[in-house]
């Protein structure tokens, strides 16, 4: 059964791998068109830049229209400046942004003077700057220094660079959504085996159970062994055959709840298991005698008995288990727990130890653990955890419940 939650694990691992390929694949793709792209309006803007200064020393009438129309059909957004950065020109910009007209200026030809918004030029001269070199010509007419030609990428471009991480984000979004659904039908799923197998348990445990009761008391009768510790042991082992399938009805029904001495019912059901395992094992309860909370017996009893089973696999020969129960800083929680001198867990299995199917051993299900947790958390609004464990020195087991005073009721 462990291999099997290592071969869970090995394919959670294959798929990611996989879904990295696929993302990596994605990225460095779309970033291999960008650069294609990029190139390509880089020469563009060259192409522009020429074809600005061919316009401006052109004589050559029919040679001209064909300079302006490849200067004009580009469009990649530019800034042209001067050799003192005094902005001469521009295209591809908001033209919405790119000029004000300002009254009091000389009007030619009838019309109002215009002149760029600084505030909106520098900003975009900004961008410019942080993705691309300027281009360096020489305009005539526009001064003795050199003048810079800044451009940046066009909003095909820029849309392409954040495709794939866009692309990516509702891939990701579409799986948790689906592994979600999944997952929610998948636990639905076992809720319903879960109460089917126990209810059918606890039925077929009925006729049985009554049966060893009848011939105990047809012992009993037959040969006056009405005070022989045998008879009251198997007595004891009948009502605990009871209890378990009483445990076994109560799954998937809302169970009752309420206030008990924790060390009283812990201290109780030790009496009864200790007499029923290997007397190399020890068994010792401390703490706050004192501490209530809201049990449910038959199901906690089956928590114990879970954590004081694995505790004696554990153990090899000779050990010791010590249960300790006590309360927080506020009071308002009892911790109880439980401590073996077994073999221990590395801390990689902390949490799958809880999982259903578990198991190191030969022969098992491996669901005592996990029926331990679902009984604390489900039915006793509690937790359950690995506190701490140490190879080849022993195991401690937590639980979490939450404290009952006397004038407080009991929370359903």
């Amino acid at each position: 059964m462990v291999n099997a939650y290592q071969n869970k694990r090995l394919w959670k691992y294959i798929l990611l791998s996989f879904a990295f390929i696929i993302a990596s694949g994605s990225l460095l793709y779309t970033n291999y068109l960008v650069r294609k792209i990029s190139l390509s309006e880089y020469s563009r803007a060259q192409l522009w830049a020429l074809s600005m200064k061919q316009s401006i020393i052109s004589d050559d009438n029919d040679f001209l229209p064909y300079v302006l129309t490849v200067r004009d059909s580009s469009v990649v957004p530019a800034i042209v400046t001067d050799e003192n950065g005094d902005i001469i020109t521009a295209k591809g910009l908001d033209t919405n942004k790119t000029w004000i007209k300002l009254d009091g200026l000389p009007e030619t030809n009838g019309k109002k003077a215009k002149v760029y918004d600084p505030e909106y030029f520098e900003h975009e001269r900004e961008i410019m700057k942080s993705q691309h070199e300027p281009i360096k010509i020489v305009l005539p007419g526009t001064g003795s220094g050199e003048n810079l030609i800044y451009y940046k990428d066009s909003l095909l471009l820029t849309r392409l660079k954040l495709f794939p991480y866009i692309q990516l984000s509702v891939i990701a979004v579409f799986l948790l959504i689906a592994y979600t659904a999944f997952n929610s039908s998948r636990k639905s799923e076992q809720n319903q085996v879960w109460v089917g197998l126990a209810k059918e348990t606890a039925h077929q445990l009925g006729t049985p159970i009554s049966s060893l009761m009848a011939w105990i008391e047809l012992l009993k009768n037959k040969f006056d062994a009405e005070d022989d510790p045998l008879i009251t042991e198997m007595e004891n082992d009948v009502k605990r055959l009871e209890i378990v399938a009483d445990r076994f009805s109560k799954i998937g029904s809302k169970p009752k709840l309420e206030p008990h001495i924790v060390f009283d019912v812990i201290n109780e059901f030790v009496d009864y298991f200790k007499v029923r395992v290997n007397n190399n094992i020890s068994f010792e309860i401390t703490g706050n005698t004192e501490l209530k909370a809201g049990l449910n017996i038959p199901l906690f009893d089956w928590v114990i008995e879970n954590l004081l089973k694995n505790a004696v696999n554990a153990i090899d020969d000779k050990g010791s288990i010590k249960i300790n129960i006590f309360t927080n800083k506020v009071q308002d929680q009892v911790f109880i727990d439980v401590t073996d001198t077994g073999k221990g867990i590395s801390r990689s299995k902390f949490k799958t130890i809880f999982q259903p199917g578990y198991t190191t051993r030969k022969r098992g299900w491996g669901l005592g653990l996990s029926l331990t947790k679902r009984i604390i958390q489900n039915y006793h609004n509690g937790n359950i955890f690995v506190k701490d464990s140490e190879l080849g020195k022993g195991t401690t087991f937590r639980i979490i419940l939450k404290r009952i005073r006397d004038e407080q009721p009991i929370e359903s």
